[in-house]
């Protein structure tokens, strides 16, 4: 309908612009005198060939622009309004997919399903024969051999629940994702940039599901030695960790993109310096939470528990025991807790460095109240990581300090996205 709008359009001006020059033309003719001379009529001519000329450019002018200032409509406010809060309800529910892993891990759930089907594996034991099967099939597994786990049947429906839990919530969140997606895209609510970003999001989904599988596997194979304690590989852990950070990262920042109206922010140095403060505060902290993966999958946070020193060392004896050297890094339970307590300190530190900058420039209200959030929770996140090592990492402080890396990356999101910068 609109480009027939526009071809009528169109076709008005060319008929008004083709009867405007056939009447200048006319006039010019009817106004000549037959006597005069033929150079008179030949310059008259040339006027009226240049009218015409002029006119049709502005015609084709009017033409060309038509389409460009006809365009798309926008997203209606009350359509970007719904899409800015679906996104963030699909951060909140990645960021309960975060929790419920780590409880499940720290809980040692992790293992107790076996299996892997994408639609038979939504229906849990119900019969007291379906429990007494997975927990026999449970026991043919290293966790269960090797470890010599006390565990009777009603102490395995209790881990059942958390990896069961996990997984379920891992698919509520691929429907809450795609469901409503479908729904905004018939109603026109998504705007074409943001059409491949979905398409992106839903990719991450699918290799998040995988890659949790793939992570569970690593600990589900056969140990040829008692010594090696089975458990999940440190580096899929890592992995799986890292993706879903990502998924939630990008979901909170397209929530905020359609909820909150952007800065205009002076060019100046000091806000680029802030601007790029913001960005490296999210990488530190994204970079600090995966080492707390590798702590989390070597047990690492069992090795000292004292603060600030390691066992009244500041530098721990067996940091480099492992050959070669660098396998230290990631393998060695004693460095990994070590790299993983000073990159949350000068992570940390750094927060609070760009709070006070923050402090000293001429930020909206918003952007002020985004880096005193960020400063704050910098101190109840390492607050959080010094108890939970001097208490010997229980669930609930450990689970709520993987909890408070999340909420610390989501104020360095919030407040790079307060200082973004707009396009001209």
């Amino acid at each position: 309908m609109l480009s027939r709008c526009i071809f009528a359009a169109s076709q008005n001006v060319l008929l008004h612009q083709r009867c405007s020059l056939f009447n200048v033309s006319r006039n010019a003719i009817k106004q000549s005198n037959p006597s005069r001379s033929f150079g008179s009529l030949t310059s008259k001519w040339r006027l009226t060939t240049s009218l015409v000329t002029k006119r049709l450019a502005l015609c084709f002018s009017q033409i060309v622009r038509s389409p460009t200032t006809l365009a798309t409509p926008s997203v209606s406010p009350q359509g970007q309004k719904a899409v800015g809060l679906w996104l963030l309800g699909c951060a909140g529910m990645t960021f309960g997919a975060i929790v419920i892993g780590a409880i499940t891990r720290l809980t040692e759930s992790g293992l107790s399903m076996t299996q892997w089907h994408v639609i038979k594996g939504m229906r849990p034991p119900r019969t007291q024969e379906e429990w007494e099967a997975e927990f026999e099939r449970y026991k043919q597994f290293p966790e269960y051999k090797f470890l010599g786990r006390e565990l009777d049947l009603d102490g395995f429906k209790n881990i059942f629940f958390w990896e069961y839990t996990h997984r379920m919530w891992g698919r509520s969140i691929a429907l809450v994702f795609a469901l409503p997606a479908l729904f905004f895209l018939k109603k026109g609510w998504i705007s074409k940039p943001m059409k491949p970003r979905l398409a992106i999001y839903f990719t991450l989904l699918g290799f998040q599901g995988l890659l949790g599988w793939y992570m569970v596997k690593s600990g589900l194979e056969g140990q040829d030695e008692k010594s090696v304690i089975p458990r999940v590989s440190q580096y899929r852990l890592s992995a799986h960790l890292g993706s879903a950070m990502v998924l939630y990262v990008l979901f909170l920042w397209s929530g905020l993109n359609h909820l909150l109206k952007a800065h205009q922010l002076p060019n100046t140095a000091q806000i680029a310096r802030l601007r790029m403060g913001s960005h490296m505060g999210m990488s530190l902290i994204f970079l600090t939470a995966i080492s707390g993966a590798f702590v989390a999958g070597l047990d690492a946070g069992l090795s000292y528990n004292t603060w600030p020193k390691m066992a009244d060392r500041w530098v721990p004896s067996d940091m480099f025991r492992l050959s070669p050297k660098w396998k230290n890094i990631l393998e060695n339970s004693a460095m990994v807790q070590f790299n993983h307590r000073h990159l949350g300190e000068f992570t940390g530190t750094a927060m609070l460095g760009l709070w006070w900058l923050c402090r000293k420039a001429p930020l909206p209200p918003r952007a002020m109240m985004a880096a005193n959030a960020l400063a704050v929770m910098a101190v109840v996140q390492v607050g959080l990581g010094i108890a939970t090592l001097l208490a010997f990492v229980p669930v609930h402080l450990a689970a709520t300090h993987q909890s408070g890396a999340i909420m610390l990356l989501s104020c360095a999101l919030w407040l790079g996205n307060e200082l973004k910068k707009m396009p001209k």
